[in-house]
């Protein structure tokens, strides 16, 4: 993982949006409504569409537009990034959980 870049995070939201575009394609309101969840508040669009236009940009995500919806999916790279990105969050973690046992 030297010396490659991976994805500025911004908080959890661009890791929670592949996450969950990890499990099936949704729309951006099924996207705000699943991470409302774990937040306690649904997003806003002026929230949820700039993330997902980066993440478009970095070629993490695609859409694919049926009638009026409009569905993100990850790309191949963008399940390369997820995989990264929970082992880098699963070290980070499990760090930190080992220095609080000490």
């Amino acid at each position: 993982m030297k010396n490659q870049k991976h994805l500025n995070m911004r908080g959890f939201l661009s890791f929670l949006i592949l996450h969950e575009l990890n499990k099936k394609p949704l729309c951006g309101d099924e996207l705000s409504d699943k991470i409302g969840k774990r937040k306690g508040s649904k997003l806003t669009p002026g929230t949820i569409y700039p993330t997902l236009k980066r993440l478009k940009r970095l070629n993490l995500v695609r859409m694919k537009q049926t009638g009026r919806k409009k569905n993100y999916f990850l790309t191949k790279n963008g399940k390369s990034e997820l995989k990264i990105t929970y082992r880098i969050f699963n070290d980070l973690f499990l760090g930190l959980k080992n220095k609080i046992k000490k």
